[in-house]
C-alpha cells in the first residue's frame, strides 16, 4: 500500500479503528462498560449531537462552517417549551425543528447575498440568535412536565429511546440525500471547486442556502429531543455543541477543506467522542486528561486532512 492509499484508508476508517479499540480497552478496564444499559444510554445521550453532526457534514462538505447551531438550538429549545406550555404540547414539538430550519435560511441568504465567509456570518448570527432565545425565555426556566411533551425524550419504542430512532432515520435521509440526489452531487462539486461548479451551471448560492437551512433544521430537531427529555426550555441550551459538531465531523474524516465526506462517519465521530467521555466517567480520572485526549485525536484526524488534501 502506497503512503497516498495508507493516508486515504485512514482518512476513510481511522475513526472505526479507535472506536474498536477503546471498546476493547474499555472492556477489560470496567465490568460496568460493555452492558447494554450503559451502551444504549451513550446513543440516547449523543443523538442530538449525532444529529447535528450529520448536517453539519453537508456543510462542511460544501466548503461552509456553522457556528451558529448552538444559538439555534436555544432558540428551539425555547419556543418548543413556551408553546408546549401556553398554546400545545404536540405543537411546540412541531413547530420548533421549521423555525430552526427559517434561522439557516436566514444564515444562507447573509452569506450569499452579503458575500461574506461562513465563518465570520455564522459567528454574528450565532450572537443574534441567542440574544433572541434570551428576549424570548425572558432568562428564565420554561418547565413544561406533561406527558404529551415529554414523551419525545424519554419514551421508547421497541425497547429503544426515541432519541436514537429519530438519529437513525435522519442519518438515513442525509446519506440519501448526498449520494443519491441531483442536490448531493451539487454539494460535492461546490466543495470540491466551486469556480468549477459555477461554470458547469450550478446554482451554487441555492446549494449553499439549502446546507444551512438542513444544519438548522438538524439543530431545531435536536432541541426539541433534549427539551423534552430534560422538560426544560432554557436560552443556555446547546452551549459548545456546536464545536462538539465540528470536531465530530473532522474526526470522521470530512476534510476540512470541503468536497468530501460521509454522514456515517460523522457519526462514527460523535460517537468517539462519546466513548471517551464515558470511559473517563466510568474510570473516574481526571478531566484535565479527558480534555488532553480529546484535543489531541482531534488535532490528528485535521493533521491527516490536510495533509491528505496537499497531496
Amino acid at each position: 500500500m502506497t503512503r497516498a492509499q495508507t493516508l486515504k484508508f485512514l482518512q476513510d476508517y481511522a475513526v472505526l479503528i479507535l472506536i474498536f479499540a477503546l471498546m476493547v480497552t474499555l472492556t477489560f478496564l470496567s465490568d460496568s462498560f460493555l452492558t447494554g444499559r450503559n451502551l444504549l444510554n451513550i446513543l440516547n445521550q449523543n443523538a442530538p449531537l449525532a444529529i447535528m453532526a450529520s448536517a453539519m457534514t453537508l456543510v462542511i462538505i460544501s466548503g461552509g462552517f456553522d457556528l451558529s447551531v448552538a444559538a439555534i438550538f436555544a432558540i428551539g429549545s425555547v419556543v418548543s417549551a413556551w408553546i408546549a406550555l401556553h398554546i400545545n404540547p404536540y405543537l411546540g414539538l412541531a413547530l420548533a425543528p421549521f423555525v430552526g430550519l427559517l434561522l439557516g435560511c436566514a444564515n444562507g441568504l447573509a452569506i450569499t447575498v452579503l458575500k461574506v465567509h461562513s465563518f465570520l456570518a455564522t459567528i454574528a448570527t450565532a450572537l443574534i440568535f441567542k440574544g433572541i432565545a434570551i428576549a424570548l425565555s425572558d432568562g428564565r426556566l420554561i418547565s413544561v412536565r406533561v406527558d404529551e411533551f415529554t414523551w419525545l425524550g424519554r419514551s421508547k419504542f421497541l425497547g429503544v429511546f426515541n432519541s436514537v430512532w429519530m438519529m437513525t432515520i435522519f442519518a438515513i435521509v442525509l446519506t440519501f440525500l448526498l449520494t443519491r440526489t441531483i442536490l448531493g452531487r451539487q454539494i460535492l462539486a461546490v466543495g470540491g471547486n466551486e469556480e468549477a461548479a459555477i461554470l458547469s451551471g450550478i446554482r451554487t448560492n441555492r446549494v449553499k442556502i439549502a446546507t444551512f437551512a438542513i444544519a438548522g433544521f438538524a439543530a431545531g430537531l435536536a432541541s426539541i429531543i433534549t427539551t423534552s427529555r430534560v422538560a426544560l426550555g432554557q436560552a443556555s441550551s446547546g452551549e459548545g455543541l456546536e464545536l462538539q459538531a465540528i470536531a465530530a465531523v473532522i474526526l470522521g474524516g470530512t476534510s476540512i477543506y470541503g468536497g468530501q465526506g460521509a454522514i456515517w462517519r460523522s457519526i462514527a465521530g460523535v460517537f468517539l467522542l462519546a466513548l471517551v467521555n464515558n470511559g473517563f466517567n466510568i474510570l473516574s480520572a481526571d478531566p484535565f486528561y479527558r480534555d488532553l485526549t480529546t484535543g489531541l485525536i482531534i488535532l490528528a484526524a485535521v493533521g491527516i486532512s490536510a495533509v491528505g488534501q496537499r497531496r
